[in-house]
């Protein structure tokens, strides 16, 4: 049987061009009615649209895309690598490695559908956006609006692995990462810091002890 699929990316690209305005708001609402109109489709169908869209290169479109399978909990359950591997081909900015970190890959692994080692290749790649995506992965494991429970040891393993990588994308990933674990196990995230001061960037040091000291990333200076 031939998937839906085509026919309402192709309409839900149309609805897009149409709005007065791409921002977060009217494109969630109209992303909303869409989840309702594919509540009953079966994962793999959601999926092969939640792709289509994606390949569209368009940041807003893989937001639709990666909002549609993370409101349908069955698509998002039959997520695997192979899956999550075709549905970040091609991202090209923070916004599309972020939605897909926190909305996708991050729940995945933290559910267990997506082993270890293929998050660890991914930090190895020459594509700065897929080692930005691994460290964002992390968000899913720790963050508690998203479900995370907190995991010290895999989060720490991608902060090592990419501790010296001095990509602008990828060290703002690292400082989040171990600031979101902060909330969880901030003696961890101290420790880690002190053993790789001499390989983390500036940046990193920076903001994550001020999280650890403040509460703040950036603590606005006390008045004079």
């Amino acid at each position: 049987m031939e998937t839906p699929a085509p026919d309402l990316a192709r309409e839900i690209a149309d609805a897009l061009d149409a709005l007065p305005e791409r921002t977060t708001v009217p494109v969630r609402e109209l992303r909303r009615g869409f989840s309702r109109r594919i509540a009953a489709w079966e994962p793999r169908d959601v999926v092969a649209l939640a792709e289509r869209l994606a390949d569209g290169g368009d940041d807003v479109l893989r937001f639709v895309a990666y909002e549609l399978v993370s409101g349908h909990r069955a698509a998002l359950r039959s997520l695997g690598p192979a899956e999550l591997e075709r549905l970040g081909r091609g991202m090209d900015s923070w916004v599309a490695v972020d939605t897909f970190g926190c909305y996708l890959s991050g729940p995945a692994w933290r559910e267990g559908q997506l082993p270890d080692q293929v998050v660890h290749g991914w930090a190895a790649s020459p594509d700065r956006w897929w080692r930005r995506a691994a460290l964002v992965s992390t968000i899913g494991l720790n963050n508690r609006a998203r479900g995370g429970r907190g995991d010290t040891q895999r989060t720490l393993v991608l902060c090592a692995l990419l501790a010296a990588d001095r990509d602008d994308m990828v060290v703002k990933a690292v400082s989040w990462a171990l600031r979101e674990l902060s909330k969880h196990d901030a003696a961890s995230v101290e420790h880690f810091i002190e053993h790789h001061r001499a390989t983390l960037a500036p940046r990193v040091l920076r903001e994550v002890a001020n999280k650890l000291r403040s509460g703040l990333k950036n603590p606005r200076p006390p008045r004079g």
